[in-house]
This record gives structure tokens, C-alpha cells and sequence, in this order.
């Protein structure tokens, strides 16, 4: 099913953000366009509404790196329009103070209010780690995505990996008896398992989307299959039962090594093509057409879970694609904001757009400054 409901940032603010001094921008509720040679900041730009999505980068952890060069502080702000009407997200990063965060003007202490506000899906060539990388990165991928559908969630996850570090810091102090284990692997467990159940319904309902993009980018060619790789179990009742008689069996080894061998933490997301498991063994045209249809999959199932849009960024990824997968990705893209940087491609993607009729605006970014173009 498809929904229309609209969501899409009316604008963007940035203050001594990156290599911007005080930028702001309007954007069109279709396809955003950022071109200009590396290094001008067009990047930037995706990455300040990223933060303003779900609070941190995607480039980096340390918010500092963001504040330009010289300066000791540094703003975003996002005015978006969805179905309930106007909101707008603000954050303001300090070299000396902790990271503030005000919805709608209002301050929230908590990171997890943010969460869903302004739901985005971000794809960069190195966001090939989905596939690529190690498992814990398959991990981010699936908990980034359920944070922005559910901030229960959010919270749920933070309450998990609080437990997972104090056992872990009780393991390495050698301290701990298998009494006091015993009442941690309880908490563990019943917490646990509420993630893997989350985990698992999520890609039970994003595999066949990210089925669907693959079959289409690939010309019809491969068939994408995904499942989660964890505890078995269907209930969380039984997952619970089935952690901790995996935390009992692993309890000496956790002992000896000093830290948690079993757990949502060490679980993994299998992705197939054609049977073949790509983790391993895809070539990597195989592996960037299945990242970018995991990511294509979580904007759909975004939009069908919470009946808002999403917004797309799209960072260099069509310099990747030949011709007909520009065209096909345009097509999938119809219908949604997007923001997309690229260096020499503006003519190639400009036709991709229209000829699947999209809509779209042009800025060309230098120095740290962005300004519109082309408006069609």
C-alpha cells in the first residue's frame, strides 16, 4: 500500500556548521540537487539534517568535529511540514557544554523524543558496510531504522546495552559469583529478548520490500533474500528461555574472557542473492545494488509503518550506478523528498529525473555556500 500523507523539510539552517559560516536554504518537496567539486561542503548539508534526525552523524562520533574550525559553537535547525502540521528541530553543539536539542522551541533532555520527528534514510558508497562490514554494523543499519518507527524502542535498547556494561564491567572485575550472575542474566534476558522480537518482526516486514527494490534495480536478474541471524524463538517468552540457557552455557568463557558472548549484541543480518550468502562472497556491483536496496526497503517500510514520508539523502551514490540504475533508483524515489550531492553527473541525473517526471532544484555548492540554480 502506498501513502501520500506529506512530510518533507521546508528548510535548513546552519550556523558555523562544518565549513559553513551561516547558511540557509529552502527545499523543494521533490528532488534536491547539490553539486560541486569535492570538498565544498555538500555533504555537510545531508549530514546537518541527519543530525537533526536522530542526533548524531553519520560520519563521525564526536560532535566537535562539526563546530568549524575556530568557532565554539555551532546551530541546525530544520522547519519541516508533516500531517499534523508545522515542527521544527533545533541543535546547538559546544566545545565546552553538552549537545542541546529543542523541539518545536521547546528543550528535551532526552535524545529519544527526537527520534521520529524527522524520519530520514541516509545512503553514501560507504554505507556498502551494511554488506561489507562486520555484523555490528548490520546491527546499526536494523536499530537506526526501528529508533526512527518506534521510540519505545530507543529506550528499550538503551536499557539493554546499560545492563550488558555493568555485567561486563562485574566480569572483568572477576567479582562476580554466579548468584549475583544469575540476577544479572534475568535483566539481560528479559530485556534481550524484547530486542531480538523487535529485530526479527522489522526485517520479517522489510524483507520483502528489500526483495522487491532488488528485483527491480537488478533488471529482474537476482533475488534478494534477508533474514535475522540470533536467538531462536518466536515469543519473547521463548526467546528469554532460549538467552539464558545460552548465558548459562557461555557463563565460564564469559568468566574467563571478561565480557558477554551471547546476546543481541553479537547478532547478525544474512543477506542472499541468488542463494549465495554476498556477506562473503558477492562481487561489489552485487553488494552496493543490496545495500542500497535495504536502504530503499527502509524507506518504504517507514512510510508504510508511520503513513509519513521519509526523507532520502543520497550522498555521491549515482556516480556508482550506470544509466539504467539511475533510472530505475529515480523511479523508486518518485513521491519522496531527496536530497542528492554529486560532483559531474548534474546532466545524467537531470535526465534520469525527468524522464521518470520528477520534479527537481539545483544548487551549486562552493566554499561553503549553496545557491540555487535551477528551479523546474
Amino acid at each position: 500500500m502506498c501513502y501520500t500523507t506529506p512530510m518533507h523539510i521546508r528548510s535548513l539552517a546552519v550556523t558555523n556548521f562544518r565549513n559553513y559560516k551561516n547558511q540557509s536554504l529552502t527545499l523543494s518537496d521533490g528532488v534536491n540537487i547539490f553539486s560541486g567539486s569535492n570538498g565544498m561542503g555538500k555533504t555537510n548539508l545531508l549530514e546537518a539534517v541527519y543530525l537533526c534526525s536522530i542526533g548524531k552523524s553519520a560520519r563521525t562520533p564526536r560532535d566537535k568535529e562539526l563546530i568549524k574550525w575556530e568557532e565554539t559553537s555551532a546551530k541546525v535547525k530544520l522547519e519541516v511540514l508533516k500531517s499534523s502540521g508545522d515542527e521544527s528541530v533545533e541543535i546547538v553543539l559546544s566545545k565546552t557544554e553538552n549537545k542541546r536539542v529543542k523541539i518545536n522551541g521547546m528543550p528535551v533532555s532526552r535524545l529519544g523524543e527526537l527520534m521520529g520527528v524527522v524520519s530520514t534514510v541516509f545512503f553514501s558508497p560507504t554505507e556498502l558496510k551494511i554488506v561489507q562490514g562486520s555484523p555490528s554494523e548490520r546491527r546499526s543499519f536494523i536499530d537506526i531504522a526501528v529508533c526512527q518507527i518506534s521510540k519505545a524502542y530507543f529506550y528499550l535498547l538503551t536499557r539493554y546495552n546499560k545492563i550488558l556494561a555493568q555485567r561486563n564491567r562485574l566480569l572483568k572485575s572477576g567479582k562476580l559469583t554466579d548468584d549475583a550472575l544469575e540476577i544479572w542474566d534475568m535483566q539481560l534476558a528479559s530485556e534481550g529478548a524484547k530486542v531480538i522480537k523487535t529485530r526479527k518482526g522489522f526485517i520479517k516486514e522489510l524483507a520483502p520490500f528489500a526483495s522487491q527494490h532488488h528485483e527491480f534495480l537488478s533488471g529482474d536478474k537476482e533475488k534478494a533474500d534477508i533474514f535475522y541471524e540470533g536467538l531462536t524463538g518466536e515469543t519473547i517468552e521463548e526467546l528469554k528461555d532460549a538467552f539464558l540457557l545460552a548465558l548459562k552455557k557461555d557463563r565460564e568463557k564469559d568468566k574467563k574472557n571478561g565480557y558477554t558472548h551471547t546476546g543481541p549484541h553479537k547478532d547478525d543480518l544474512s543477506i542472499k542473492i541468488n542463494g549465495i550468502d554476498i556477506r562473503t562472497y558477492g562481487s561489489q556491483g552485487q553488494q552496493r545494488t543490496a545495500a542500497l536496496s535495504l536502504k530503499l526497503a527502509e524507506l518504504s517500510l517507514n512510510n508504510k509503518t508511520k503513513q509519513e514520508k521519509p526523507v532520502l539523502l543520497l550522498d555521491d551514490v549515482l556516480s556508482e550506478l550506470d544509466l539504467t540504475r539511475q533510472k530505475r533508483l529515480m523511479q523508486c524515489i518518485k513521491g519522496y523528498q531527496t536530497l542528492i550531492t554529486c560532483t559531474h553527473l548534474e546532466q545524467e541525473i537531470e535526465s534520469s529525473l525527468g524522464s521518470v517526471g520528477n520534479d527537481y532544484v539545483k544548487f551549486k555548492v562552493e566554499n561553503g555556500e549553496a545557491n540555487l540554480l535551477l528551479n523546474t
